[in-house]
């Protein structure tokens, strides 16, 4: 007995102290942290005179539709001229090229073996959930400024970006910038419903042989609360994931309802959603999941840098801690989401099709064949059939580098003023345009100074979008200071 009691103190010991030697050595696997790099200093500008800019764009209402015949064209001509009337120094020294509703913007640099940038932002918007209009502090497309604020719908998704990026381009050609290297501004007209201008530019570029240094576009922000620290941190989207929707089909014989089958289409259809459903892929930490814990977990230390510093021990316990929430959660898998259910057109009529759509976001690590396999397996032999809903799907984006000259320019620019400021590399779980550059660009991120809590973020796509001033002059500054650094 008492050589078992010491093989297991032993043991113990050994366990201890490689848990803490591997916590003593641990850093972040490959995050930059932007140092050596000369950030050029934003110019000056009247952010009184940006905030009614932004207000100005907010009342054009480029709303994207479902369907896109409801969507009013006229104004996004009226926003393009806004944009022409508004920043003229920057459409002097720019070329500007109109694909479809979708704009395309060069600003020739003086070094043309030097790699260009890509900035991004788009034009349209969400529509407000009718009825919901009465919620508003202030009215969605009155563009108020008020409470140290610019409200409306597209403050922060995406014209705060896109006004932010004018002003900053119109400062820096106001004070006589000349880039080396070529500034190319794309602003997609439909990114809320697909970004198909986005896939056209992209296009475009690669026919000229673009290869951008780095492409930056809305996604990530700073979050005021971030989990595991606590505190601020800028979350800058090294990837996305992807998107594809299954059809779910049950066939049946239909009829009057007052004679039902012992076979009804509607409770295969059920069945099938269900035992879809329930085989979830499996949670990982993994990707950029990973990233983003190591990277917290160091400037966080005690026992989370243990735990990070020891994933092949206490690995599990971090998984279990970030699947509580459901934001953290969709970081680690592929999420399986059904959302709209179709059958009989009326209550008294048994259908003779009965449909559901489900909606997956893929993990870097999964492909649409992935789904679509394990949909078809789960559901087998309960009646239905299951397909994609449009092909292609969307895969998984490519995962951009944490230690590229990119995102060191981006980490660089965004701690200006505030060099304890963490970058920590994230997964977007969402969709922007900025994916169809990845053939156009070394790298491409996703990233926007908006300083916000997690409970803040609600207002996105929302009630109560709003772009507070500091927020506001905050992007300004940053999108001159990255251009102007990058480019300069």
């Amino acid at each position: 007995m008492k050589k078992w009691v010491l093989a297991l103190g032993v043991g113990a010991a050994a366990l201890g102290g490689t848990v803490a030697a591997r916590t003593a050595m641990f850093k972040p696997d490959a995050v930059g942290d932007g140092s050596g790099i000369t950030v050029a200093a934003a110019p000056a500008f009247d952010t009184q005179a940006a905030a009614q800019h932004l207000s100005q764009a907010v009342q054009i209402q480029t709303i994207s539709h479902q369907n896109p015949a409801e969507d009013q064209l006229a104004e996004w001509d009226k926003l393009h001229g806004w944009l022409s009337s508004t920043y003229p120094k920057a459409h002097a020294a720019m070329q500007r090229e109109l694909l479809g509703k979708t704009l395309l913007y060069t600003w020739p640099g003086s070094d043309p073996a030097a790699q260009p940038i890509i900035v991004m932002a788009h034009q349209d918007v969400v529509p407000v959930t009718p009825g919901t209009e009465k919620d508003w502090k202030y009215a969605p497309f009155a563009g108020e400024i008020a409470d140290g604020a610019v409200w409306g719908r597209g403050t922060i998704d995406d014209k705060g970006s896109l006004v932010a990026l004018f002003e900053a381009l119109e400062a820096l050609a106001g004070q006589g910038f000349k880039p080396k290297r070529t500034v190319i501004l794309v602003s997609g007209h439909d990114e809320e419903v697909g970004g198909s201008g986005a896939v056209a530019v992209a296009k475009v570029l690669a026919t000229r042989k673009i290869k951008a240094l780095l492409t930056i576009d809305e996604g990530g922000l700073i979050a005021t609360n971030t989990p595991i620290i606590n505190g601020p941190a800028a979350m800058i989207g090294v990837a996305e994931k992807g998107y594809v929707t299954l059809r779910v089909t049950a066939l049946a014989e239909g009829g009057h309802s007052s004679m039902p089958p012992a076979e009804i289409g509607t409770i295969n259809l059920a069945k099938a959603v269900i035992a879809i459903h329930r085989n979830q892929f499996a949670m990982e930490l993994r990707g950029p999941a990973a990233g983003m814990v190591d990277a917290l977990a160091a400037k966080a230390g005690g026992l989370t840098k243990v735990a990070a510093a020891n994933k092949w021990l206490l690995g599990g316990l971090i998984t279990a801690q970030m699947a509580k929430s459901p934001s953290s959660a969709a970081m680690l898998h592929t999420t399986i989401a059904p959302t709209m259910l179709e059958g009989s057109p009326k209550e008294n009529v048994l259908p003779q099709s009965a449909n559901a759509l489900i909606n997956y976001r893929i993990a870097p690590w999964d492909t649409s064949a992935n789904v679509l396999e394990r949909a078809r397996a789960s559901s087998k032999g309960l009646g239905v059939t299951v397909n994609f809903t449009e092909k292609p799907p969307r895969e998984p984006s490519p995962v951009s580098s944490s230690i590229s000259p990119g995102w060191q320019l981006i980490v660089a620019a965004a701690k200006a003023g505030n060099p304890d400021l963490i970058a920590s590399p994230y997964l977007v779980v969402g969709g922007t345009d900025s994916r169809s550059m990845s053939g156009v660009s070394d790298d491409v991120y996703r990233f926007a100074p908006i300083k916000l809590a997690t409970s803040e973020t609600k207002m996105i796509h929302g009630t109560n979008e709003h772009m507070t001033l500091i927020n506001f002059e905050g992007m300004i500054s940053f999108y001159a200071r990255l251009i102007a650094t990058a480019a300069g």
